[in-house]
This record gives C-alpha cells, sequence and structure tokens, in this order.
C-alpha cells in the first residue's frame, strides 16, 4: 500500500474522530459531571495529532496540541467543563475539519482563525493568558520544548521502557513523534535508544526500535499510555513509577503489552515481536538483587495484570478484524451485479416452467434459495444506522437554538434503526430544513412559553422506527403548532390558490408545501424565502417516499417521514391491465378483493367500495390510463396504504409477487411522475413500478383542474407510450 492510501485512510479515520468529538462535546454539556466525555475527547484529540504528524499534516498537529493542552486541565480536576468549553472544542473541531480539507498550506486568514481559538482556549484556563503576544502557528509542526511541572504540583518519576515491532516503519509510523510527546509530558533521561531518530525512510533494517527512559512529570500515568494510544496493539510497553529514593538502574523484567500477554525479557533485544509466554507464578517470581523494589499499592493501571483471558482484549482485537472499510462504489457494483443475476435467474425460473425436466428441479430450486439469501446479504451491507445522521443534527439545534434565543431539550430516538445508504445519503437536507423550521417557526420563545403556561424549554424529538418494510422517521415539537387561518391567507394573497376554493383541514396544512409559500414574518438568514418545503417534499418523492404533517395549535407539530427500506432491489405485486404489466411495491399492499359491474354501479358510478364495513376509494388504472380493450366483468381491487390511508387499485388481474430489480426509466421520461421506474422480467419483457404517490398526485391535480368530477376520474393518459405528463 503506498504512503498516499495510508494518508487517505488516516482522513478516514480523522473524520470518524471528528463525528466522535461533536457527539461527546454535546453530551458533556448535557452531562458535565459524566468526565468520561472529557478523556473521550482527549482520546480522539490525541490520536487526530499523533496521527497528523506521521503524514505531515503539521497545522493540524500545533493546533491540537492547544486543544489537548486545554482538555488535559479539565481530565486532571483543576477546572470544571463549562459551556463556554464545549463552544471552543465544536469550533476547534471544525477548524480541524476545515485544515484537513486543504489541498495546500493554510491561509493568514485561517491561522488567524486557529490563533484565536487557542488565545480563548488559554483564557478559560489562566484568565490573564489573553494579553500574552501569541506567535501565529507555523505550517511547520514546531519542536515542543520539555514541559516543566507546574508550581506546586506533585512530580512524578516513571520509567517508561517500549519497543516497536519492525512492521510499524511500513505504515509510517514515526517513532521520533512518541519521543517528541514524552519530552513534552517533562523532561527525559535516556537509557537506550537514539534520542532522535531518522525519519522511518531512513531507518535500515538493523535500526533498533527499543527505548528505556526516565520521565518526571506532574501527569498521570494515563497521560503516558496516551502517546502510544496508537501503537499499543504493535508495541511491548512498560510504565513502571519509581520511588522517591533514588533508583538503582532498571533491570531486566517481564514486559507487559498493554493488550497482550507478558512476553520475556529476552525478547527486548530481539529485533521483532514474539509470539506471547505464559507469565510467571508471582510466588516463583524473584526480583534481582539490584532492582528496586516497587512500592506498596503501586499504580495498577500503570503496570496491568496479564490481559491474555481478559474478555474485553479479545472483544477489541475482534471487532478491529470484523470491519472492513470498502469503498462505496464498489458496494453500488456489488448491488447491481447482484440486480442483474435476479433478472437472469427469473428469465431461469421462466424457462424451466415452460419446460421442466425432474434432472433440474433440485438445481433451480437451489438456485432460487442461494440469490434470495445473496439479494438480502448484499441489500444487508448497504443497511446502516441512522444515528449517523442524527448525530449531526444535535449541533444543528444547540448552534440554531441559541442564535435564535430559544431554549430547548433535543431529544433523538432509534439511531439503530437501519436503512440503505443511498436513503441516508439524501435524507441529510430534508432533515435540516424540517428541523430548522420547527426551531424557527415552532418553537416560541422562553417568554411566550412562559406566558402560556408552558415550560420555557422547548422540547424538539428526532425519532426513527421500522413499520414493515419502510422505516418511519418523526419530527416533534411543542410548539405554537400551525395557522391554518394564516397559512391559507398565506397561500392566498400570492395567488397559489382560489379563495372559493374548499379545502379539508389536512389540505391546508399541506399548503406549506406549495413553492414559495412562507409563513415568517420576515427574512432572516434561516427562513423567510419560501424555500425548502415544496424541496423537502419533492426528495422524499424522490425516494419514493411519503411526508405528512399533523398539527394541533398551540400544541406543537409533528411530521412524519415514510421511507423505503431500500431503492434498489424490492419485491412487488405483479399485476396486468389490459395486456400490459405493472409492479405494485409488496410493502404497501395490504389485501386483493373482487370488484364486480354491479358493484361499479351500486355507487352510482362514485368510486367506493365497502371492505368490511370501511368505504374505501379507488382508482381504475384502465380509466387513469385510458386503454382501449374491453372492460371485464369481474376485476381487481388491490387495496394499499399510502399516508396512513387506504387507497384501491383497479387491475384486470393479480399475476402474483415478483422480486423487482428497480431500473431507471431515463432522461427522457423523468417528467413522467405516475412511475418510479422499471424492471425485466424473466421473459425479457417490460413492467412498469407504479408510483402511488405520483398517482394520487396526478389525480388530486385532475380534480382540481376541474377535468375529471370529484366522484369519478376520468381518463387522463395511457402509459404504454409513457409520453403523457401528469
Amino acid at each position: 500500500m503506498s504512503f498516499s492510501n495510508f494518508a487517505a485512510s488516516f482522513l478516514q479515520e480523522a473524520e470518524e474522530l471528528l463525528r466522535q468529538i461533536e457527539g461527546a462535546a454535546l453530551e458533556l454539556e448535557a452531562n458535565p459531571e459524566d468526565l468520561d466525555h472529557v478523556g473521550k475527547l482527549f482520546r480522539a484529540f490525541h490520536t487526530i495529532k499523533g496521527s497528523g504528524a506521521m503524514f505531515g499534516f503539521n497545522a493540524v498537529v500545533s493546533f491540537t496540541h492547544h486543544v489537548e493542552t486545554a482538555l488535559d486541565h479539565v481530565r486532571e480536576g483543576r477546572v470544571a467543563p463549562s459551556s463556554a468549553l464545549v463552544s471552543l472544542v465544536l469550533a476547534s473541531k471544525d477548524h480541524i475539519q476545515a485544515l484537513l480539507a486543504l489541498d495546500g498550506e493554510p491561509s493568514a486568514e485561517m491561522a488567524d482563525v486557529g490563533n484565536a481559538i487557542a488565545q480563548r482556549l488559554e483564557a478559560l484556563f489562566h484568565p490573564n493568558a489573553s494579553n500574552r503576544p501569541r506567535a501565529t502557528p507555523s505550517a511547520a509542526a514546531p519542536a515542543l520544548p520539555a514541559a516543566l511541572p507546574e508550581p506546586g504540583a506533585a512530580v512524578q518519576r516513571y520509567r517508561v521502557f517500549f519497543q516497536l515491532d519492525p512492521s510499524v516503519l511500513g505504515v509510517g509510523i514515526d517513532p521520533g513523534c512518541m519521543l517528541r510527546e514524552l519530552r513534552d509530558l517533562g523532561p527525559c533521561t535516556f537509557h537506550s535508544g537514539v534520542e532522535n531518530p531518522p525519519p522511518p525512510s531512513e531507518m535500515g533494517p538493523d535500526f533498533s526500535l527499543r527505548w528505556e527512559l526516565t520521565l518526571a512529570t506532574d501527569k498521570p500515568a494515563a497521560a503516558i499510555r496516551d502517546v502510544f494510544i496508537f501503537v499499543e496493539d504493535v508495541a511491548q510497553i512498560r510504565i513502571d513509577p519509581e520511588p522517591t529514593a533514588p533508583a538503582a538502574p532498571l533491570a531486566p523484567s517481564p514486559i507487559i503489552n498493554i493488550v497482550g500477554a507478558p512476553i520475556p525479557a529476552s525478547a527486548a533485544t530481539a529485533p521483532a515481536l514474539r509470539p506471547p509466554q505464559p507469565a510467571p507464578k508471582p510466588a516463583a517470581a524473584k526480583p534481582p538483587p539490584d532492582a528496586a523494589p516497587k512500592p506498596a499499592g503501586g499504580d495498577a493501571a500503570a503496570a496491568p495484570a496479564p490481559s491474555a483471558g481478559k474478555p474485553g482484549s479479545a472483544q477489541k482485537k475482534a471487532s478491529q478484524q470484523a470491519t472492513v472499510r470498502v469503498p462505496s462504489e464498489r458496494l453500488d457494483q456489488l448491488v447491481n451485479l447482484v440486480g442483474e443475476l435476479v433478472i437472469n435467474q427469473s428469465r431461469l425460473t421462466q424457462a424451466f416452467a415452460l419446460e421442466a425436466t425432474g434432472d433440474m428441479a433440485g438445481a433451480v430450486e437451489a438456485m432460487d434459495r442461494l440469490i434470495a439469501e445473496l439479494r438480502d446479504s448484499v441489500l444487508g451491507i448497504r443497511m446502516m444506522p441512522i444515528g449517523s445522521t442524527f448525530s449531526r443534527f444535535q449541533r444543528l439545534a444547540r448552534d440554531l437554538s441559541a442564535e435564535l434565543g430559544k431554549e430547548v431539550d433535543f431529544v433523538t430516538e432509534g439511531a439503530d434503526t437501519e436503512l440503505d445508504k443511498t436513503v441516508i445519503d439524501q435524507l441529510g437536507d430534508p432533515l435540516v430544513h424540517l428541523i430548522r423550521n420547527s426551531l424557527d417557526h415552532g418553537l416560541e420563545l422562553p417568554a411566550e412559553r412562559i406566558e402560556k403556561g408552558k415550560a420555557g424549554r422547548g422540547r424538539l424529538s428526532l425519532s426513527a422506527a421500522h413499520e414493515g418494510a419502510h422505516v418511519v422517521i418523526t419530527i416533534r415539537d411543542d410548539g405554537r403548532g400551525i395557522n391554518r387561518t394564516a397559512l391559507r391567507a398565506k397561500a392566498e394573497s400570492k395567488g397559489l390558490i382560489s379563495p372559493d376554493v374548499h379545502l379539508t383541514e389536512q389540505q391546508t396544512l399541506d399548503l406549506v408545501f406549495l413553492p414559495g409559500l412562507s409563513t415568517a414574518r420576515a427574512v432572516t438568514n434561516i427562513s423567510g424565502r419560501g424555500v425548502g418545503l415544496d424541496v423537502v417534499k419533492r426528495t422524499i418523492d424522490d425516494l419514493r417516499g411519503s411526508i405528512s404533517l399533523s398539527s394541533v395549535a398551540g400544541e406543537g407539530t409533528t411530521t412524519r417521514l415514510t421511507l423505503p427500506l431500500t431503492l434498489a432491489i424490492v419485491d412487488g405485486l405483479l399485476v396486468e391491465v389490459d395486456g400490459d404489466r405493472f409492479i405494485i411495491p409488496m410493502a404497501s399492499v395490504l389485501e386483493n378483493v373482487e370488484l364486480s359491474r354491479a358493484d361499479r354501479q351500486a355507487k352510482n358510478g362514485r368510486n367506493l367500495i365497502n371492505v368490511r364495513g370501511e368505504l374505501v376509494p379507488y382508482v381504475r388504472l384502465r380509466e387513469l390510463f385510458d386503454t382501449r380493450g374491453p372492460e371485464l366483468p369481474f376485476e381487481k381491487i388491490v387495496i394499499v396504504a399510502f399516508n396512513g390511508q387506504r387507497l384501491g387499485l383497479v387491475v384486470d388481474h393479480v399475476l402474483g409477487s415478483h422480486q423487482t430489480v428497480i431500473q431507471s426509466l431515463g432522461r427522457f421520461y423523468r417528467n413522467v411522475g405516475l412511475f418510479s421506474g422499471t424492471t425485466i422480467m424473466g421473459d425479457g419483457r417490460v413492467a412498469i413500478i407504479i408510483d402511488l404517490a405520483g398517482i394520487v398526485r396526478h389525480v388530486e391535480r385532475a380534480v382540481a383542474r376541474g377535468s375529471a368530477p370529484a366522484e369519478h376520474h376520468g381518463p387522463l393518459a395511457r402509459p404504454a407510450a409513457l409520453a403523457a405528463t401528469p
């Protein structure tokens, strides 16, 4: 693997660490008494600093050092966490992200930004520090001097031994970086090893990767172990506190690997690491005569017990081996190949049905089963927890509520709900719009809420849950709700609807999705231009999902997004209308009932049918598609669920279930809103996939234009030619 590939891996790792930093910072602000979040932040910044130094991100290393120092103060209990600290940590995260995105050296303006953040961090712990002049961080990583203990701080001397596996040189790890970080903790005295090693590229095969030194520092042993946090799996490390009295030179003793079992001291002189050996029994072990006695109750964390049998170490190694990073393009290609395999399997099954032979029956059945399992496995690889998307909105809610002067509790639920990566990637912007609208339009200012008898702090929740073959995402606030009268008046003033049009309460709410409509009194940098919710609806429609609103004045608004689990391969119900074949997504199908000619005439021509005491409206696809063939005495109604309601689609025949590989309609038919794609049948024919949302929109527009009576949907267009637009 080339150096550029390792650098790319570092950038991917840094991106994950930055997401962890943002989440841990927000958790620290919510629970300042839980200092575990401080440790998470310190380790994440420390890893970015150490790995960044290996790959030449010097500006990142220089800046991150200041953040690390500030967090070290909090970790050691010198200063309590605060909202100001969290704000600076988040600003530091944004600055590091910007530095990593650069293609060259940072500009003077960017260096000034980093310098300002560093000064504010130092001012948190040293109030007079802001008056001191600070040099602008240079592009080159500064040589950090040995840190001197603070006045009055307790200084402890540690004997540190570490030996690296020679393989670390092949992945760009520079031992010199670790030695500089040790010097930064305090004065070091070297007993073995080169104090200033050359770059890894200049180290020959005989170069010793073994160091032994004494370190005097006021930092705990955990700070020393953090230096080796990204090489602990490929190194033997021992950190022993020395007694206060002068001690004799450290005698050979078993070397403890932080994540492995003890190995013999003879391995310390070997050029390569040897397999771990069983630890000697404590009763049989006698310290050499010249070895310094260990103090009673020594630092157990500094010299951990053998961990070969610990489940934590095994789980850590297992999780590292179980995770493989694969570019998303390869997964997309794999899904495409599986789709082609499904199509050919359908052809094979149909060919076998026409000319069945006993010898082929078992093989065809086995092939069907294996391809179905392969399909489910490949689609499962693309499934990701939606929590990776939810986490970014915690920062959005925090920053935006502060900008608006509102107090908000942002709550997420169902973060482990899995959804196709393609859907998640396209879901970010719609959720941003909806959350911004809830914070800006929905939730009131604290004084207004208290005046209404509410708590001063508002509540905004974002949740996800599985419902059949769909995922439902709900955004709910306890704000002022939507004023339907004001909404309709705004739509009429902009000419979007006619004053004499009768609308139900739900249809009035749906006006918010019209382009150019906004109920904001003034245009701000957040809202007011009428752009956003129409884009949200269009994006959700493109994902073959649906969006619905419910609102109670004075109590709040709830938005529900219903999305398919995947956009690649779905199970469908194959139906036929006048010889043409169509696919209805099986996830929406509830049941099939029969419709006779007498049933059609029983309701005086109105498209309604009584199903077990419930009137269900239906759409006759023959009339919608303007077919010319003779009507059948008996038809089938496929009843589907759409936006929480039941709707019937009248077809000629129901042919059965079909494993559907979704193909794009192509750019020539991109404006056809009745269909979401096509699929290829086993006999080579093309079946069109029906878009339920598109059909409902099409019929509603026809009724609004007056081209069809409200009780009866007249002919609109025939889809076989794929020529008409709704």
